[in-house]
């Protein structure tokens, strides 16, 4: 008697009528054990740390900066809805902030001594630890995206002045003239503080600074950090501060924390503020908030004041900062929520 071989479309069809016997609900749970678990979506975002009380803003001001960070959070929040990558909503939530000449970014950079704009940004991806930046540009309109450009591609991390002008253009970037970046109320800033150097006088105490940032989790348990800057107000010299520096300004790593930081840079950059927070987290197992607090405590112990935003591959996440104000926001699924003042907020990354 000959033997009779099963052709490979008669296998799939027995196969098929197997499945269909299960009952819906059984095979629907069998789904649901072979797909990934899902992840909290958050993402938060900063515009800087300052001096000012509450009431110590024009309240048109203290307004349009709440709209300005929900906007962000919005913006960065849709691209995690979408099941993005935690870098791209950072990327898009800053891109909103250097576009809005509310902040020291883009848009709303401060002059330099010589009455120049120059810029510094960079941003990392947890899931890699890869990380680009760049420092002291001045015809990029969105510094965040050169920062992009440099970790995605070229081999380096870190480029500066005209070179990272120059690469920016050859990547295709949206090149502005200078004159672009120019706003009133910073040059103003810039006329009170030379003529305080001049009086030896110091600043007036309502200025603050307008570093932005972001930090992002996505569907995937994937975090993400990037920060934004046009420095000090009068610097001198070329200098550059923390914002474009991995590891003081801006860390990201899935095996502990994302950060993004702003404030007085030179002090985050003796105290590599933000990758100490991640280590602190990552090996002595301390929650996110005590943490980022122990770490601002002991820049301010060293003269530095300033504020982070970090947020661990678990959903939790911490406001810290040592200054009267921090522009800060979160969005998740629960939740979207904007503050200003110190106290606002609960402070427990619930």
């Amino acid at each position: 008697m000959p033997i009779v071989r099963p052709t490979l479309l008669a296998l799939l069809m027995l196969a098929f009528s197997i499945c269909q016997g299960f009952p819906a609900s059984a095979r629907d749970r069998a789904k649901e054990d072979a797909a990934p678990a899902a992840h909290k979506l958050v993402i938060l975002v900063h515009g800087g740390a300052g001096s000012a009380r509450p009431g110590g803003l024009p309240e048109e001001d203290e307004a349009a900066y709440r709209a300005a960070l929900a906007h962000a959070l919005e913006t960065g929040y849709a691209v995690l809805a979408k099941g993005g990558a935690a870098i791209d909503a950072v990327q898009a939530a800053i891109v909103t902030l250097e576009d809005n000449p509310l902040f020291n970014a883009g848009k709303g950079a401060v002059f330099t001594a010589d009455g120049r704009n120059e810029m510094d940004s960079s941003i990392m991806d947890g899931s890699t630890r890869n990380a680009g930046a760049v420092a002291g540009v001045t015809i990029v309109k969105n510094p965040i995206l050169a920062a992009r450009a440099v970790m995605d591609k070229s081999p380096h991390v870190m480029l500066a002045r005209d070179g990272a002008d120059s690469f920016a253009r050859e990547q295709g970037l949206k090149i502005v003239d200078p004159s672009y970046f120019y706003t009133e109320k910073r040059w103003q800033q810039l006329l009170r503080a030379r003529k305080a150097a001049r009086d030896h006088a110091a600043l007036p105490a309502t200025t603050h600074f307008g570093t932005v940032g972001a930090v992002a989790l996505d569907s995937h348990g994937h975090i993400a950090a990037g920060t934004s800057t046009g420095g000090m107000t009068m610097k001198r010299y070329g200098r550059i501060g923390d914002s474009p520096i991995i590891g003081a300004g801006t860390y990201a790593s899935d095996r502990s924390c994302a950060v993004s930081a702003t404030g007085w840079g030179e002090f985050f950059i003796r105290g590599t503020a933000a990758r100490d927070i991640c280590a602190r987290v990552q090996f002595t197992g301390a929650s996110i908030q005590d943490a980022a607090d122990t770490v601002l405590a002991d820049l301010k112990d060293m003269g530095g004041t300033g504020g982070v935003l970090a947020l661990k591959p678990d959903g939790d996440f911490a406001f810290s900062f040592t200054t009267q104000l921090m522009f800060r926001g979160v969005k998740t699924a629960e939740r979207q929520d904007v503050y200003i003042f110190a106290g606002e907020d609960r402070h427990d990354g619930k």
